[in-house]
C-alpha cells in the first residue's frame, strides 16, 4: 500500500503515547477523505495533539501553546469550546506544474482559557495530506498589545524515525556575517538522538522517514513581518523537535527574537 507524507506547517483515529493515559481526548478531526487525522488533547492542563494516517502513528502526543507578556498559554489551560468548518479553495497558478488548484480541507478552532482570563484559540486545519496550525489570542483583560516570547509548538516523531535536516548555522559567521543563510549540509536517514553541528537546531523544511510507514515534512508558512521566522530546536532521543525562534545576534543583532503583536492575534 502507497502511504503519503505530510505537510505540517511553522503537525485520525484516536491515539496516545503511553506517558498521555491521563489525558482528555478533546477533539478528533480528519481529512475529507478521513484518512489524515488529528486527535487534540487536554493533559493536566496542557494541551497536546497526535496525528494518525491509515491508522498507523506519524506524530505521537506533542505540546502545543505560548508564553507571552500577557500570561502562559501553554499550561493551566481551561478548554471552553469547539467549532468546525469546511474550506473550499479554487484558484490558478501560472508558473507551477498544475495550474488549476482545488484545495478542500477541513477545520478546527478550540478555545481554552489560561490562568489570567485571557484566551486562545488553537486552529487545525486538514486536508487529505497536509496538516496547518496556528494560534489565535484574545484579551479579556484590555490588553491592546503583546509579546509572544516562545511556543511550546512540538512534533513529537516516531522513535524509528530518521533525518534529511539541514542544520542551523550560527549567527554572523560565514562570509561577510551573512549567516544563518539557509546553506549548510544535510542529514542522510541519520538517527534523531545525533546532535546538530552547531547546537543550535534546524532550519525549515525538515523532512523525516518515518521508519518503514512514510514521510513528515515539517515548515513554517503565513510568515509576515509582524511574526518571526522560526527553525526547529535540537531534537532528542525521544524524537521531540520544538518551534524555536531566531538565535540573539541574528541580523546583526537588529530587531527582535520575539514577535510584537496587536490584540486580538493569529500567528503564522
Amino acid at each position: 500500500m502507497k502511504r503519503y507524507g505530510m505537510i505540517l506547517p511553522i503537525c485520525l483515529a484516536s491515539v496516545m503515547a503511553p506517558n498521555t493515559a491521563l489525558a482528555e481526548l478533546l477533539e478528533t478531526i480528519k481529512g475529507p477523505d478521513n484518512q489524515l487525522a488529528v486527535s487534540l488533547s487536554l493533559t493536566k492542563g496542557k494541551p497536546h495533539y497526535s496525528v494518525t494516517y491509515q491508522g498507523e502513528v506519524f506524530l505521537e502526543s506533542s505540546p502545543l501553546g505560548l508564553n507571552s507578556s500577557i500570561g502562559d498559554f501553554s499550561q493551566n489551560l481551561t478548554y471552553i469550546d469547539s467549532k468546525r468548518n469546511t474550506i473550499l479553495e479554487q484558484y490558478e497558478l501560472d508558473r507551477a506544474k498544475v495550474s488549476q488548484v482545488t484545495y478542500e480541507a477541513n477545520g478546527l478552532t478550540s478555545r481554552f482559557r489560561n490562568a489570567k482570563g485571557d484566551e486562545i484559540s488553537i486552529i487545525f486545519q486538514v486536508s487529505d495530506n497536509d496538516i496547518a496550525l496556528r494560534y489565535h489570542v484574545v484579551s479579556n483583560n484590555e490588553a491592546t498589545r503583546f509579546k509572544v516570547l516562545s511556543e511550546a509548538t512540538s512534533f513529537n516523531l516516531s522513535n524509528k524515525a530518521t533525518t534529511f535536516i539541514t542544520h542551523q548555522a550560527l549567527p554572523m559567521t560565514g562570509w561577510n556575517g551573512t549567516k544563518p543563510s539557509y546553506e549548510e549540509g544535510y542529514t542522510y536517514d541519520e538517527s534523531m538522538a545525533k546532535a546538530s553541528p552547531n547546537g543550535v537546531g534546524y532550519t525549515f523544511p525538515a523532512l523525516f522517514k518515518n521508519d518503514d510507514k512514510g514521510w513528515v515534512l515539517l515548515s513554517e508558512t503565513g510568515v509576515d513581518s509582524h511574526y518571526v521566522g522560526s527553525r526547529l530546536s535540537e531534537g532528542n532521543a525521544e524524537g521531540i523537535y520544538k518551534i524555536a525562534f531566531p538565535q540573539p545576534g541574528e541580523n546583526a543583532g537588529i530587531g527582535d527574537t520575539y514577535a510584537s503583536m496587536a490584540l486580538p492575534a493569529t500567528t503564522p
